[in-house]
C-alpha cells in the first residue's frame, strides 16, 4: 500500500487549525446538521508540535461559542490492538451467541446538550491490524457492534513517516475516509495560548527573545531531548510547579529541551535581576525602563503574566499601559498584543480602560506590525 502524501494537502498552524475546525463544528451544531456533516478529520505534524492541545481548544471554542459541554476521549492507538476497539467477546444470556462487551471509549454520553469529542492520538503508529479497525470508526462511526453516538466529533492525529517517530504508512483506503490538514508550528498561535494559559513569563520571555528555539525538531538528528511546543510546556511546569529558580532546575530542564537550548536559556535568565519592579509597575511608579533587547523581552512577558493574575484590576492594567509609553514603541505593541490574549474576549474588558482607549487611537494601528 503506497505512503499518504502531505504535499497535496493544506498547512496550518495551530491557531488557524483551531479557528477553522472550531467555526465549522460551531455552524454544524449551530444548524442543527448532524456532527457527520463534517468528515473526520486526520492531523499530521511533527512531535510535539501541539495537535493534542489544538484538539483541546477546539473543545473550549465550541463550549464557548454553543454553551454546550464537550467530552474529549483521548485514545492513544499505539498502545491499542483491534480486540480493544472491538471489545471482549461472550456468550449471550441463553449460551447460543457470542456477543461482543462494549468497550470503555464507546461509553458516551449521548444528551443532546453535550458534545464528545473522540480523539484518534498516534494513529500513524498504531499497527495496520488496528488501523483497519479504525476504518469503521473514521467512516461508519462504527466497529463490530458498536456504534458511536450521533454527538460525536472523530477527530485523529499522528506523526508522518519522515519525522522518524513511529509511524506505519497510512493505507490509502483509510487515507480516503479522512480529512487531512498538515500542522505547522507558529509562534503567534503559541504565544497566545501560553499566556492564555499561564506559561511560565522566563518561558515566554525567552522563546520571544529567541523565536526559532520553539520548534527544534529535526527529523535528522538522533537527539533524545528537543525543544517544542510540548517539551516547553513541561519546562513551565517545572519552573511553575517546583522551583521558578533556573540554575537549580537546570539539568531537569536540559533533560527535555537540549543542553543547548538549555545553556542559552539559563545564560538568558540573568537578566531579570536587573528589571524594575513589576508590582511597582502596576501600582502607578515609573521606573526606569531597561534598554537592552533581551532584557525588554523580559520585562514584557513578566508584566503579561502579572497583569493575566490580576486581570479584573483594572486600575493597575492602565497604570502598566501608561507604563508601557516610556517603553521602546515596537515592545508596547508586543505587550498590549499579549493583554489581549490574557482571556477570551479580553479586549472588550480593556476597552474600560481610558489608557486602553487612548493607546488604541493612537497606535492600534501598529498591532499587526508588532516586533518579531
Amino acid at each position: 500500500m503506497g505512503d499518504v502524501k502531505l504535499t497535496n494537502v493544506p498547512s496550518m498552524t495551530v491557531g488557524k487549525l483551531i479557528d477553522v475546525l472550531g467555526d465549522s463544528y460551531c455552524s454544524v451544531l449551530g444548524n442543527g446538521l448532524p456532527v457527520r456533516t463534517m468528515p473526520s478529520v486526520m492531523l499530521w505534524g511533527p512531535p510535539g508540535v501541539g495537535k493534542s492541545q489544538a484538539v483541546r481548544q477546539i473543545a473550549s471554542k465550541i463550549e464557548n461559542k454553543t454553551g454546550r459541554k464537550v467530552n474529549v476521549t483521548d485514545v492513544r492507538l499505539l498502545l491499542f490492538n483491534p480486540i480493544d476497539l472491538r471489545g471482549i467477546p461472550t456468550a449471550n444470556a441463553e449460551k447460543t451467541l457470542a456477543v461482543w462487551l462494549r468497550p470503555q471509549i464507546f461509553q458516551m454520553d449521548d444528551s443532546s446538550d453535550l458534545v464528545n469529542i473522540l480523539f484518534l492520538d498516534e494513529i500513524s503508529a498504531a499497527p495496520q491490524s488496528v488501523q483497519a479497525a479504525a476504518y469503521q470508526i473514521t467512516l461508519d462511526r462504527t466497529v463490530g457492534e458498536h456504534r458511536l453516538p450521533d454527538n460525536c466529533i472523530v477527530i485523529a492525529a499522528g506523526n508522518r513517516t519522515t519525522d522518524k517517530s513511529v509511524a506505519y504508512k497510512m493505507p490509502k483506503a483509510l487515507a480516503n475516509r479522512l480529512l487531512h490538514i498538515d500542522v505547522e508550528g507558529s509562534f503567534e498561535s503559541w504565544k497566545e495560548w501560553a499566556v492564555r494559559t499561564g506559561i511560565n513569563p522566563k518561558v515566554t520571555g525567552f522563546l520571544s527573545f529567541k523565536r526559532n528555539y520553539l520548534m527544534g525538531f529535526d527529523a535528522g538528528s538522533d537527539d533524545l531531548a528537543f525543544a517544542t511546543p510540548r517539551s516547553w510546556e513541561m519546562v513551565s511546569n517545572l519552573l511553575n510547579g517546583i522551583d521558578s529558580d533556573i540554575n537549580k532546575m537546570y539539568p531537569l530542564i536540559a533533560g527535555l529541551v537540549g543542553t543547548g537550548v538549555a545553556v542559552e536559556f539559563r545564560t538568558w535568565d540573568k537578566v531579570y535581576k536587573d528589571l524594575p519592579g513589576i508590582e511597582d509597575i502596576f501600582k502607578g511608579k515609573m521606573p526606569q525602563v531597561p534598554k537592552s533587547t533581551d532584557a525588554l523581552y523580559a520585562l514584557t512577558s513578566s508584566m503579561t503574566a502579572y497583569a493575566r493574575e490580576h486581570k479584573d484590576d483594572l486600575t493597575a492594567i492602565g497604570n502598566s499601559i501608561r507604563y508601557s509609553e516610556a517603553m521602546p514603541p515596537d515592545f508596547g505593541i508586543v505587550l498590549l498584543k499579549d493583554y489581549m490574549y490574557i482571556a477570551p474576549d479580553y479586549r472588550e474588558k480593556l476597552m474600560l480602560i481610558p489608557e486602553f482607549v487612548k493607546w488604541m487611537q493612537t497606535k492600534g494601528k501598529f498591532l499587526n506590525g508588532s516586533v518579531r
